[in-house]
């Protein structure tokens, strides 16, 4: 027994002896099963009349204005949240960590620019015109450069004001006013259309509104789109951490974004698709837009299966059972409108909802109260029962 105690110890001794000397990590162990995963996120939402549907954040800041995190974080953050799209747009008139950080606003653009053709996802060139409250600030994608930029600011004087806005129309710009109510309760006057906004109109300085910014729903701004003709956009304008300010925990909870109906995500597509308003806000479990989009981003999530069986109750009355699709990333609500039916129905992203309505009907109609086509007035739809 002893023998055999000697030998298997000799043989231990031996193997551990192998094992260091094979062994790569020269005496340190890599808990690699600790790292967290490089993953991209995938938001799946169909085709929309032949368009694909970009997803898209032109309002993220970086800690060259008032951020809290370097270019490079923004870059992983919109890789890893499947964004195909988007712009770093900070304040041209001021930088909040200066001078721990150099004031420069042609940087934080440098510093992703190539990272992001390497991770595929387009960056599009943008700074945001932080004027006085009001008018207020203003985005401005698709520029050239940000160094004749004005960055003087005086309290009521409308025509500098004018004059920052129009520097960036001279290069082009695509530009959108921010975030129009952020103010509305101390400074009077501040969330109202003006002659101010006609006048930028007029001379191809605004086209677009954001109608949601971060976890803020500006509803006037979605009825100043429609009626002007401008561009609804959303974004985050974070500041922050995306996953310190969202509850992404929850499985429709994401990044508010602009849904951009594009042939393709080169920026010349996504400029084509703007100046056209091609475009739906989404922020999570709501969307915003003409109704034209976003009934046909509806239409092309969502689809109503035929009949696959019919029930008779002790009265002789038939109700037939169907199966309501939603194939996208999208969160639904729906209430019923006209039809006897399901009355309520929530569509999770990529799931099925069991739905019956009473037989002979041919059409259930519905609200949808979780999509804004004006800032009363909710999208409507209809189902063909088979």
């Amino acid at each position: 027994m002893k023998k055999n105690l000697v030998l298997i110890f000799s043989f231990l001794t031996i193997a551990f002896a192998l094992y260091s000397q094979e062994s790569p990590d020269n005496g340190v162990i890599r808990f690699t099963e600790l790292n967290r995963p490089s993953i991209r996120k995938n938001i799946v939402i169909p085709d929309v009349n032949g368009y694909k549907v970009l997803k898209c954040d032109f309002h993220i800041h970086t800690v060259f204005s008032d951020g809290q995190v370097w270019p490079t974080v923004r870059m992983q953050e919109v890789w890893e949240e499947g964004l195909d799209a988007f712009s770093l747009t900070d304040h041209v008139e001021f930088q909040r960590h200066a001078p721990l950080v150099a004031i420069d606003n042609e940087k934080p653009h440098e510093l992703i620019a190539q990272r992001s053709q390497k991770e595929n996802v387009t960056l599009i060139k943008g700074a945001e015109i932080s004027r006085l409250t009001p008018p207020g600030h203003f985005n401005a994608i698709f520029i050239e450069n940000t160094i004749p930029f004005i960055k003087e600011r005086i309290e009521g004087n409308l025509e500098i004001d004018k004059k920052a806005i129009m520097e960036a129309a001279g290069q082009n710009a695509f530009i959108f006013w921010n975030h129009p109510g952020w103010r509305a309760e101390p400074i009077k006057g501040s969330y109202e259309w003006s002659s101010f906004l006609d006048d930028l109109v007029k001379n191809n300085a605004l086209h677009g509104i954001e109608v949601f910014n971060g976890t803020g729903f500006h509803k006037k701004a979605l009825d100043w789109c429609i009626d002007n003709n401008l561009t609804v956009m959303g974004n985050t304008d974070i500041h922050n951490l995306v996953h310190f300010t969202y509850d992404t925990d929850k499985n429709y909870i994401h990044r508010t974004m602009t849904l951009v109906l594009a042939n393709d995500k080169s920026p010349e597509s996504i400029r084509e698709a703007l100046n056209s308003g091609r475009t739906v806000a989404w922020a999570s479990k709501y969307l915003a837009g003409k109704e034209e989009h976003v009934k046909a981003l509806f239409h092309a999530s969502v689809k109503l299966m035929p009949s696959h069986y019919t029930e008779l109750n002790e009265n002789g009355e038939k109700t037939k059972y169907y199966e309501l699709t939603n194939n996208s990333d999208l969160y639904f609500e729906l209430e019923l409108r006209e039809g006897k039916g399901t009355k309520k129905i929530t569509l999770y992203p990529q799931s099925i909802a069991l739905i019956t309505a009473r037989a002979g009907q041919t059409v259930l109609s519905y609200d949808v109260p979780t999509a804004f086509v004006r800032s009363d007035k909710c999208l409507k739809v209809s189902f063909d029962l088979k």
